[in-house]
């Protein structure tokens, strides 16, 4: 029986080929049908609809913007959702509150279907690569049945528990991400400012203790100025909102974050919603000049 995949956006279409190129049968959906063709090249078929992702496939894998979307897809307060998700495998990739996916868990298991959090630590690159690191939560059971899926698109896996453990462990790791890369971008600024040799910067910082593929990546393009989006601004808005959210709920001080959310907003109000989260640094120039 073939697998299920629905959203084939920056990370999901890379994902979704790995699957494919590894031999698994795979049905997918997006709303937007100009990200079929690699798939329908690589071999995978092409759903006409959502339900008919969930006609054919018992392991359905969501890599969606937000709630809302996984919410249009599920049928999820109408009478398609009971006949979408009864007797299947929901694998829910993306990166929503862990209090809507705590609902959602709830929702799909009185329906009779399984849910399983897979959150993804990494950008595009590592998608492509196989690279991505998986936190996993939910049922023992369903968790064994894709656990082969997962390693094919990613190099690790950790059981975090129940749901929403991986989504609250997803909040946490975007935390230092965030916060990081601001820093880098900050520091670049200040470099740069200063009439620093851009290049040796960056191969002092590459050398260095603090390197780490990350870091390698961003700072190659923050020294370059090339924004092409690997993880949007508006994307890491979002999980900022949702870091956010997700302390002041358990009454935790974010000052670092706070900032981080000011600065991609200040971004993304600048027409770089699309570009990739080391533009952050346009806001941080923004600010000296003014």
């Amino acid at each position: 029986m073939p697998v299920g995949f629905i959203g084939l956006g920056v990370m999901g279409e890379p994902m979704a080929l790995n699957l494919v190129k590894a031999g698994t049968p795979l049905v997918v959906w997006n709303r937007s049908p100009d990200k079929y063709a690699s798939l329908q090249a690589a071999g995978a078929a092409v759903a006409v609809s959502p339900g008919e992702v969930f006609a054919t496939a018992h392991i359905v894998i969501l890599m969606l913007a937000n709630t809302a979307a996984i919410d249009a897809v599920l049928g999820r307060g109408s009478m398609d959702f009971e006949n979408r998700v009864a007797d299947h495998i929901i694998v829910q990739m993306g990166t929503i509150s862990p209090e809507d996916s705590r609902r959602l868990d709830q929702d799909i298991r009185a329906a009779g279907g399984h849910y399983v959090e897979a959150a993804v630590s990494g950008s595009r690159k590592p998608a492509e690569a196989g690279q991505l690191v998986a936190m996993l939560a939910g049922d023992a059971g369903a968790l064994a049945e894709i656990r082969p899926l997962i390693a094919t698109m990613c190099h690790q896996a950790f059981d975090c528990g129940s749901v929403p453990g991986a989504l609250t462990m997803k909040l946490a790791v975007n935390l230092f991400l965030i916060t990081m890369v601001t820093g880098l971008a900050e520091a670049a600024h200040f470099a740069g400012q200063h009439g620093l040799d851009m290049q040796q910067f960056r191969a002092i910082l590459d050398a260095g203790p603090m390197a780490s593929p990350v870091s390698r990546i961003k700072l190659q393009k923050l020294v370059e100025g090339d924004f092409a989006v690997q993880a949007s601004i508006a994307d890491v808005l979002k999980n900022n909102r949702l870091v956010a959210d997700a302390a002041r709920r358990a009454g935790l001080a974010s000052p670092l974050l706070d900032i981080c959310h000011a600065l991609y907003g200040e971004t993304q109000d600048l027409g770089l919603g699309t570009s990739d989260m080391a533009a952050v640094i346009r806001a941080i120039e923004a600010r000296t000049a003014h």
